[in-house]
């Protein structure tokens, strides 16, 4: 008798308009609904989750140091975190294709930072910074990843690595 195996089906895809309600959603949460990332000006640059990107522009209210007008160390390591719990974000979407943009949003109301480390690399100066990540491990409770800061010309700027709650 010969054996037979059941291919598993593969997971359900959320419509093309229901992931353009997602990303419209992830958007409107990074960009306005945290107010902290409106302050730093924080913009989605890309929603991939194979490479998701923040952008925000070197703005007065940003200088650490005023002579030099180089950016404050706390505003790179803000970015550095939201730029993890974005990247996480984008990671939480992709794996759960299956759910509607409300269910995948009502995943985000428990998510926070547990650890955060950031290097200091260079000077922060530019015109504007790209900051990226990338999901190293996403867990049922916890999330990790590796974030980068690079100014308008590509010069790295801060590496960072962090853990967050994702449930």
């Amino acid at each position: 008798m010969p054996h037979t195996t059941a291919h598993a089906q593969p997971p359900r895809r959320r419509s093309a308009e229901e992931q353009t309600r997602l990303h419209q959603a992830i958007t409107e949460l990074w960009e306005h609904r945290i107010t902290f990332n409106t302050m730093l000006g924080l913009k989605v640059e890309s929603l991939d989750p194979a490479s998701p990107r923040l952008r925000f522009d070197m703005r007065p209210e940003l200088v650490g140091h005023f002579l030099y007008g180089r950016l404050h160390g706390g505003v790179i390591s803000a970015a550095l975190d939201a730029m993890g719990g974005f990247a996480l974000t984008t990671a939480i979407g992709e794996k759960h294709p299956d759910e509607s943009a409300d269910q995948v949003m009502h995943r985000f109301g428990r998510m926070g930072t547990i650890d955060l480390r950031i290097d200091y690399l260079r000077q922060g100066i530019g015109r504007h910074f790209i900051a990226s990540a990338e999901v190293t491990r996403l867990g049922g409770r916890v999330g990790s990843t590796q974030m980068r800061l690079h100014n308008d010309e590509g010069v790295l700027i801060a590496t960072g690595a962090a853990a967050y709650i994702v449930s």
